[in-house]
């Protein structure tokens, strides 16, 4: 009888399969015992076809040779992974290996990276699917008695396959055509450049913005204050005229107002959803100013390496309905930790009051549930500063289901003086609920508790001070990585046709998985920088937005795509008939390339590759051992091309107002560290020292702050 042949998506996952397994004989790029073989890729080991790699003239950029459109798009071997995919080929092709169980990332790139190996090797060997949410032994275990059929994700296959033929496409004639163009190196992708739109149409918003005067009268009886307003909607208090605030502050003065009304509505507000990826980016970039990226390496790592979290890249805030009985078991795992027993408790006796639709929905879950820890043991004395920092976030909004909702009471009291009338809001809390756990945690109280004091409809309240305040109307804010990913997930809002709004309200433009790297590549090609958490657009990016079609800056596109993507998924849709939508698109940006305004000048760009780099170069790579270079960004090691991933961004630490120059790498590289580096901390603003820290990772570099201390 033939072995079983178990491929994950990276070494480090096929380790833990593998112990699973209790495959403890170690060929070369496997694992292996009595019965099975755990192999591995390292990412995509395959990717397409390059345009000369069909015929060697497409390797010049010319009008002349566009579109490029291949009847059969191909598969390559990626140069740098090339001896692993040797290794999968003469295995899944062995004749003692009998079947196979694809046990990459539960997801569609998961799918398509295994996908493509299966192809490009021409196996044609049976496969299961391992499709597991947790890296917990357990849940290896039941992943393993409850496998899938692997042609239960063809659909998802086909949609991916969809996804990255049609991103080559557009990626590759649009780039070549604008650039031909424009004699300037413009990076053009179908989810980058709706991304960079809406950047770029903020900034001329805030650019444009004229600020307008507007005054406010502001009447002050002692121990509380009140504003007027256009009875009889409370809300209008601007006046625009000084003239007409200043007759308000003449008539009042030193006159008694009577409480006409006085409301008091109590109001509830419930737990937070749990997080899906982008949401856990939004809150680690308004907490801790973390990228969305690095918040996505952190979250992998908690998922892969620690086993804390389950799987990061999922789009669902909601729990499956059969997840009820496993409550109790992963929160008895959260307070075995000692950090969270307080809180643990409470939730334990109140798990019975939490089992809602607003946690647990299996309509409102596909591939994979929300994000929240994992049943398994919960080694978090092995987590580094920022792990610890983004688990105990993923850890509170969880315990957070299971507390009552934080009950308030809105006041609102109405005076009137003559026949004008003023207002005064507060709010008072009567049930912290959930709140109590962020409040415990902080160190401080985050409440936004205005207290009025006790008044009756009728009593008489004496005027002392009456002003006129100026105030000026602010333009929008600039976009952060967190409003930039809102924007991104609710893309619908910025479409008129509304069956489009509807499909981009559930899918947004682009994928949880991919929205950081869509901002990190907007940075890396000169289109964005980024000042303080702010996310600005660069002159480039103003004169592209200006020069691409309308459809290719709309997510309207983008929302049709998806769409499609989305139908083929379900079996709605077939390949054939997207990817003929995908082609007349091509053909249209072409020839909107050719007629394009050519008066937009481009500054031109040094050429990179021709530069000199000095013999030496900074430093060693801590990862592969070659050198490390510096060009306007970044410092980068010179054996990027065989893939290695050492990079260090130059505004990295921006928002704690750290600059990341030569000399610091050149440390860095050799102590691996520097102490005593003056700093703010983004979220407070408080300034101090701290040290600035590198490590190296499943082969990536993270710089991070450590014993950061407030200057005295």
């Amino acid at each position: 009888m033939g072995k079983i042949l178990v491929i994950a998506e990276k070494p480090s996952v096929a380790s833990d399969i593998a112990r699973v397994l209790k495959c403890k004989d170690r060929g070369e790029g496997f694992l292996y015992n009595e019965k099975y073989i755990v192999s591995w890729a390292i990412g995509h080991l395959v990717t397409l076809f390059e345009p000369e790699d069909y015929d060697v003239s497409l390797k010049k950029w010319s009008m002349d040779t566009l579109p490029v459109l291949p009847e059969n798009i191909k598969l390559k071997a990626l140069p740098k992974t090339k001896s692993q995919l040797k290794v999968l080929s003469k295995l899944m092709n062995s004749k003692d290996t009998e079947s196979i169980i694809c046990a990459t990332d539960s997801g569609r790139e998961g799918e398509l990276i295994f996908r493509y190996i299966y192809d490009i090797v021409k196996c044609k060997k049976p496969f299961k699917r391992l499709w597991i949410s947790s890296m917990t032994d357990t849940a290896i275990n039941e992943g393993f008695k409850n496998l899938k059929n692997g042609s239960d994700y063809d659909n998802l296959f086909h949609s991916a396959k969809c996804r990255s033929e049609a991103d080559w496409l557009v990626g590759i004639n649009a780039t070549r055509a604008f650039t031909v163009r424009h004699r300037a190196l413009l990076s053009i992708g179908r989810v980058q450049t709706p991304t960079l739109a809406m950047i770029v149409s903020r900034q001329k918003e805030i650019d444009n913005f004229v600020p307008e005067d507007y005054f406010e009268v502001e009447s002050d009886y002692g121990d509380f204050k009140g504003t007027w307003f256009k009875y009889p909607d409370d809300k209008e208090t601007k006046i625009k005229d000084i003239n007409i605030a200043k007759n308000i502050v003449e008539r009042v003065k030193g006159k008694n107002a009577v409480v006409y009304d006085n409301i008091i509505e109590e109001k509830k507000q419930n737990h937070p959803l749990l997080f899906d990826l982008t949401e856990l980016q939004r809150e680690c970039n308004k907490k801790y100013g973390f990228s969305a990226k690095k918040t996505l390496d952190i979250a992998q790592a908690l998922y892969e390496k620690h086993k804390v979290i389950t799987y990061p890249r999922t789009d669902s805030r909601y729990l499956s309905d059969d997840m009820k009985k496993e409550m109790g078991e992963i929160l008895k795992k959260i307070g075995d930790t000692g950090k969270y027993s307080e809180f643990v408790e409470y939730s334990l006796n109140n798990i019975k009051n939490s089992l809602t639709k607003r946690v647990f929905d299996n309509s409102k879950v596909s591939d994979h549930h929300a994000i929240i820890p994992t049943k398994g043991k919960l080694n978090i004395e092995k987590l580094s500063s920022d792990e610890e920092k983004v688990f105990n976030i993923v850890v509170l909004r969880f315990l957070s289901v299971f507390y009552t909702p934080y009950i308030y009471n809105s006041v609102k009291i109405f005076v009137k003086v003559d026949n004008e009338r003023f207002i005064s809001k507060g709010t008072e809390i009567v049930h912290k609920g959930w709140t109590v756990l962020y409040e415990g945690f902080n160190n401080k109280k985050d409440s936004n508790e205005v207290i009025l004091p006790k008044v009756n409809i009728g009593d008489n309240l004496n005027i002392k001070k009456c002003k006129v305040l100026s105030k000026k109307t602010m333009p929008p804010k600039q976009y952060t990585e967190a409003t930039i990913l809102s924007a991104m997930e609710n893309a619908g809002k910025f479409v008129e046709d509304e069956e489009l709004k509807e499909s981009l309200k559930e899918s947004g433009i682009g994928t949880p998985a991919t929205r950081a790297a869509i901002i990190e590549r907007l940075i890396s090609v000169g289109y964005v920088r980024r000042s303080g958490k702010n996310l600005v657009p660069t002159e480039k990016a103003e004169k592209l937005i200006e020069i691409v079609p309308d459809e290719l800056k709309s997510p309207e596109t983008t929302g049709k795509w998806e769409k499609g993507l989305s139908s083929i998924a379900k079996g709605k849709m077939t390949s054939e008939r997207f990817m003929g939508s995908i082609e007349r698109y091509v053909r249209f940006l072409v020839d909107n390339a050719k007629n394009s305004d050519t008066s937009v000048q481009f500054e031109k760009e040094q050429n990179k590759t021709k530069t000199k780099k000095s013999v030496s170069g900074i430093g060693k790579c801590p990862i592969c051992g070659k050198r490390i270079f510096e060009n306007t960004k970044s410092f980068y090691c010179e054996g990027w091309k065989e893939g290695c991933k050492f990079t260090i961004w130059k505004n990295s630490l921006e928002v704690y107002g750290v600059n990341i120059n030569k000399t610091n790498v050149k440390k860095l590289l050799k102590e691996k560290e520097i102490k005593n580096i003056k700093m703010s901390l983004p979220q407070t603003g408080e300034k101090g020292l701290g040290d600035v820290i590198l490590t190296v990772k499943d082969n990536s570099v993270f710089i991070e702050i450590k014993n950061f201390t407030v200057k005295s």
